[in-house]
């Protein structure tokens, strides 16, 4: 585990902000005549698909890429008041789920077992119930509240048959797979591309991120530069990274921290799925590099869940995956990463 330790308080405010901020912005400009490129909005966010020549008109991939966004909205956005899990959460038990919506449920049992139940997909209900926001306190909950909250909660209270059935054993559990869909999304647009035959190909939605191969334009792997988004005239990065046949993901958001009004530490709130109770927490941000985006996108959930100890144990033991965690302990800015995380 390596450690590198900031004051906090010699930050000026635009590099506090990329330390958590995380805005992925792509160091190879595109090249009309080497690398095709299509951007726009989808899940809610914006996305970019860069890639080397194919065979496949740039009007046909751009076809294929909206056709998938609108699938995987249908069966998994609760956004879109007719997809099937929006159906589901409102107690419809008839709905027999696609294969989209059954990998992403096997992934998120899968993180939920390794992680001890802290990344739990149900614990949405809980959110809504404090009403997080970087501005407010949180609602106070009666025992009542919890209790109920407590019950309807839970990974382990909800089965998916070998039909395609999601079987709650309460009606009102809340099921939501933002924390890893929009990786799987990312996935899928990838295996989309190698499809049509794209060797070297790069997909990046809200900042989630699929890399394979090397850029067309240089020959070179893919390099990523964590920026500041705030930035006014000069350009501030923090790292920048290389990727090749690898995945990224990362969670948090500097904006989104408290200042304690007693001790004056920085934190940000979390749920312990376990317990139901928002908990403190000095993790401001947890970035997962793996060999997928749906893995890299669930653990860097769990990170901001985890107690960070645990985090760091967990992450040294699970082969084949590195993190990357931005923390706030005793007024500073502390940048924490994996044995083999590449810098």
């Amino acid at each position: 585990m390596q450690l590198i330790s900031k004051d906090f308080r010699k930050l000026n405010p635009m590099r506090k902000l990329i330390l958590i901020s995380f805005l992925f912005v792509f160091v190879n400009c595109s090249d009309s005549k080497r690398v095709q490129v299509h951007q726009g909005y989808a899940l809610g966010t914006s996305y970019s698909i860069q890639y080397g020549l194919i065979d496949t008109s740039y009007d046909e991939v751009q076809q294929g890429v909206d056709s998938l966004f609108t699938v995987i909205n249908t069966s998994m956005s609760t956004y879109v008041p007719t997809s099937d899990i929006s159906k589901i959460n409102k107690g419809d038990t008839s709905i027999a789920v696609d294969s989209h919506f059954k990998t992403v449920f096997a992934k998120a049992t899968s993180v939920w077992k390794t992680t001890d139940g802290f990344f739990d997909p149900t614990v949405g209900a809980w959110v809504n119930a404090y009403g997080f926001g970087p501005e407010k306190p949180l609602n106070t909950l009666t025992d009542e509240n919890k209790a109920y909250l407590s019950k309807i909660t839970g990974w382990n209270t909800i089965e998916l048959t070998e039909l395609g059935f999601v079987k709650k054993q309460y009606a009102e559990t809340y099921l939501d797979f933002n924390a890893l869909a929009k990786g799987y999304t990312v996935d899928v647009i990838g295996d989309y591309l190698s499809r049509l035959g794209a060797v070297n190909f790069l997909v990046e939605i809200g900042g989630e991120i699929v890399a394979h191969g090397v850029s067309p334009k240089t020959a070179a792997p893919w390099r990523i530069a964590i920026d500041d988004p705030n930035q006014q005239e000069e350009r501030d990065l923090i790292q920048v990274l290389t990727l090749k046949d690898e995945a990224i993901a990362t969670s948090g958001n500097y904006r989104k921290s408290r200042i304690d009004s007693v001790t004056g530490e920085r934190y940000v709130h979390s749920i312990n799925p376990l317990t139901g109770n928002a908990v403190k927490s000095n993790v401001l941000s947890a970035s997962v590099r793996a060999a997928n985006c749906m893995t890299a996108d669930a653990y860097a959930t769990a990170l901001m869940v985890l107690p960070f100890e645990k985090s760091k144990a967990l992450i040294e033991r699970l082969p084949q995956i590195e993190a990357y965690w931005v923390t706030s302990f005793n007024d500073s800015i502390q940048e924490h990463f994996s044995t083999g995380w590449k810098q």
